[in-house]
């Protein structure tokens, strides 16, 4: 007799839930900055890298370059960031401009408010095997496909 499966059991549904909850609870603390969590994330990685392609961008944020293009649209309306030609022309950078990383500025305090309460509440050991485990889950996931 075959068990009967529930979304308890499934590793991407409980994922996509706590996922979804916490981007819920970073976008609240963020809300004063005027960036959403998706934003803030691709403005913190897409300036370490900057410039950066978007192709590079992608991989690193683990986001299809669809979503990307219509995440990259929204900041770059609000001029935080710049897409310009990449090194030939079948390539396109994303640049953060001085107006973006303004805006991380002001972000930064909101996300570690944020941060330091999800690492408050599961304690830090906790926290470090949660990021551990959640980086083998990600690799995971990419060997899948």
């Amino acid at each position: 007799m075959q068990k009967r499966l529930t979304t308890a059991d499934c590793a991407c549904f409980s994922l996509r839930k706590a996922s979804r909850m916490m981007t819920q609870a970073y976008d609240h603390y963020l809300q004063p900055s005027g960036l959403t969590n998706t934003q803030f994330s691709l403005l913190v990685v897409a300036s370490k890298l900057n410039p950066v392609s978007i192709t590079e961008l992608a991989d690193q944020l683990a986001m299809d370059r669809t979503t990307l293009t219509r995440n990259l649209q929204i900041v770059k309306r609000a001029g935080l960031v710049q897409v310009r030609p990449g090194r030939d022309a079948r390539t396109k950078d994303v640049q953060v401009t001085t107006k973006g990383l303004k805006a991380l500025e002001k972000a930064l305090p909101l996300w570690e408010q944020a941060q330091g309460k999800v690492i408050d509440s599961l304690g830090n050991a906790h926290w470090r095997e949660l990021v551990k485990e959640l980086r083998t889950l990600a690799e995971i996931g990419r060997s899948l496909h």
